[in-house]
């Protein structure tokens, strides 16, 4: 009996100590006061960051590239990749697998 009071004493604490967080976690901020000092108007300083005479720079234009020069850059990665793991998989070694590859589509 004296074991089942000491658990629900401490039960009842520790939802006692729960709530209490969960209040101050959930409590609204205090509002702004209301009456705000004057504050004097700064003097007009010359603009720096938005200048009027800066033209913004045109983003250069990337030439097209047809589709048919994409694709076959990426079969030829393919096969390059392929022939890796080819030539690994009938000698392999430390070295075959941490070389690096031809292919001009690197991360």
């Amino acid at each position: 009996m004296e074991m089942f009071l000491m658990g629900l004493c401490v039960s009842v604490f520790g939802l006692a100590v729960a709530a209490v967080a969960f209040g101050a976690a959930t409590r609204a901020e205090a509002p702004a006061p209301v009456v705000q000092p004057a504050i004097a108007a700064p003097k007009e300083a010359p603009a720096r960051f938005f200048s009027d005479g800066v033209v913004p720079a045109v983003p250069a234009v990337r030439p097209q590239i047809p589709i048919e020069v994409l694709l076959q850059q990426i079969e030829n990665h393919v096969r390059l990749e392929q022939a890796v793991a080819e030539s690994f998989l009938e000698f392999p070694t430390h070295a075959v697998l941490h070389s690096k590859t031809t292919s001009a589509l690197v991360n």
